[in-house]
């Protein structure tokens, strides 16, 4: 069993940018995620990160993983966190390659993209319905293609498919596209996109691949739509399973204060798996220094070293 200053479980903005502050305090400290980067190397385009008029998602995710690893942070990626045990002193982050021990531990995990849990939906996961337009949007070239979903990241996708598919569906059961208006108007202004309101894709049909999906207009009225590609864009919930014994609100998010301590002493968490009002790349780059930060001067409290 491997001992630690501070574990940080996922490697998003949150997570990247709390191991830089952890690493300059000079701590001891181990990054356990599945990935890279997170829901952020999903972004085609962002324009509201400071310091960057336009940045691609996988662009700036580069970006944070050399800043990352310039410092001396021991990283682990392609593991989950399954348990997270806290005996009051210290933790227990057991994973399927083994459990590691440290004094504090951050959690952030980020979300995961809410299914739609229509029929065949499962089935064709990967054979042509996917939850990641910047991942997958080239496989399609040419082909007629549906996005479900009606706020901003359902819009992106559809931005991101009009120059490769053939044909995009925009399909929302409400009866209005929440997203963004000038997102909206470019999506019109291309003449390649069909918005279908008040349509429920009730089933995703095909062979060894997607070839169609069923729907619902007004509850009421079924039909048939020849497609190849379905992507779902519907929201995401917190991934939050390995922190189970904190707090959480009633959207399933850890709740935290303003320092994003935890109800757990010892344990913080930082980004959109938290209870933060705004989802925001940037804001969880912040929550991500504040949480570093403040498990700093934890760790200094508890071994009586002075804070720097």
């Amino acid at each position: 069993m491997s001992a630690y200053d501070l574990i940080i479980v996922g490697a998003g903005p949150a997570g990247i940018t709390a191991a830089v502050y952890a690493a300059r305090k000079m701590l001891n400290v181990l990054v356990l995620s599945k990935d890279i980067g997170g829901q952020a190397a999903w972004s085609s385009e962002i324009q509201n990160y400071t310091g960057y008029q336009f940045i691609s998602g996988p662009e700036l995710v580069r970006k944070f993983d050399e800043h990352l690893r310039s410092f001396k942070v021991e990283l682990k990626v392609g593991v989950e966190v399954t348990c997270i045990d806290s005996d009051g002193e210290s933790f227990k982050v057991k994973t399927g390659s083994g459990v590691f021990e440290s004094k504090a531990v951050i959690i952030a995990t980020g979300r995961r993209p809410k299914l739609l849990r229509a029929v065949g939906e499962a089935e064709y996961k990967n054979r042509g319905v996917t939850y990641c337009a910047t991942c997958d949007a080239p496989l399609f070239s040419g082909k007629d293609v549906v996005v479900v979903g009606g706020g901003n990241s359902a819009l992106d996708a559809a931005l991101q498919l009009l120059p490769i598919a053939n044909r995009v569906y925009l399909m929302d059961i409400s009866d209005h596209i929440i997203g963004d208006s000038v997102l909206i108007e470019k999506l019109k202004a291309s003449g390649k996109v069909e918005m279908l309101l008040r349509t429920e894709l009730v089933e995703i049909f095909g062979d060894r691949f997607v070839r169609g999906v069923k729907v619902l207009v007004n509850k009421k009225e079924e039909r048939t739509i020849p497609v190849e590609g379905v992507f779902i864009e519907i929201g995401s919930s917190p991934a939050r399973e390995p922190a189970c014994k904190a707090k959480i609100n009633e959207h399933g998010e850890i709740i935290v204060d303003d320092r994003c301590q935890t109800s757990i002493r010892g344990l913080f968490a930082a980004g959109d798996v938290t209870s933060i009002p705004e989802k925001q790349i940037i804001a969880a780059a912040g929550q991500g220094c504040i949480a570093s930060l403040t498990a700093f001067k934890y760790l200094s409290k508890i071994s009586d070293r002075q804070v720097r």
